[in-house]
């Protein structure tokens, strides 16, 4: 009997081993699961509130920013926004002037724009020959590009001669650095600041899609 009973032990163990075996598995892939949940969580979080990637498509930005720049979007710089309910909890905050932002455009939310913040709420915005003008007083802008060097149509043209003109409360007038080349607030009006995004502040990858190559030399560029 004895015998019998040793014989019987090396099985009984082995019986109770396969259960703790395959609890182990369901434990391992239950944490592999919960750190994907996790991970995925808190993308959508930063991605919702904290830093969001943008791609340009468009050369209204030029120098500052190119086509097939990928810029990261700075998104509680003004307050915090919840995108789906398109509700403010903490702000927003009025840029300074001369941010690059990105907004839903006016006309059409489904749309990114992105812009140079140029009049603020109360500012009074004048573009005289190109020369742009905050409370009568001409605005350095060194990162500005006029591509054509005629002035555009008659006196009354938006593009060279615009205002002068009061910015609302609650309102910006953003312009393109590509100044002939740029459809912005000359054209369709102020901005609401509570469709401001976010402040653009760094290239993180660049694309030439003339050349089909990177442009290195963007990579990790501070925008400003």
């Amino acid at each position: 009997m004895d015998r019998e009973q040793e014989r019987e032990a090396p099985v009984q163990v082995g019986e109770s081993a396969a259960p703790e075996a395959r609890e182990r598995r369901k434990s391992v892939a239950r944490e592999w699961l919960e750190a994907l949940a996790v991970a995925v969580l808190l993308a959508l979080f930063i991605r919702t509130f904290v830093v969001q990637a943008f791609k340009i498509p468009s050369g209204s930005m030029i120098p500052t920013l190119l086509v097939g720049d990928h810029i990261l979007v700075n998104k509680f710089i003004y307050g915090v926004r919840i995108p789906v309910l398109d509700t403010w909890i903490v702000g927003p905050w009025v840029p300074e002037r001369q941010d690059i932002i990105v907004f839903k455009y006016p006309h059409d939310e489904s749309r990114d724009f992105i812009k140079r913040v140029i009049g603020l709420p109360g500012d009074v915005v004048e573009v005289r020959g190109k020369q742009v003008y905050i409370n009568e007083k001409p605005l350095d802008e060194s990162y500005l590009v006029h591509a054509d060097l005629a002035m555009r149509g008659n006196p009354g043209s938006p593009g060279d001669f615009y205002g002068p003109i009061t910015v609302p409360e609650d309102k910006l007038f953003v312009l393109g650095d590509n100044r002939d080349h740029s459809q912005d607030s000359r054209f369709w009006g102020f901005l609401d600041i509570h469709k401001v995004e976010g402040e653009a502040f760094i290239i993180y990858w660049s694309w030439d899609t003339q050349e089909g190559g990177p442009r290195w030399n963007r990579l990790g560029k501070l925008i400003d």
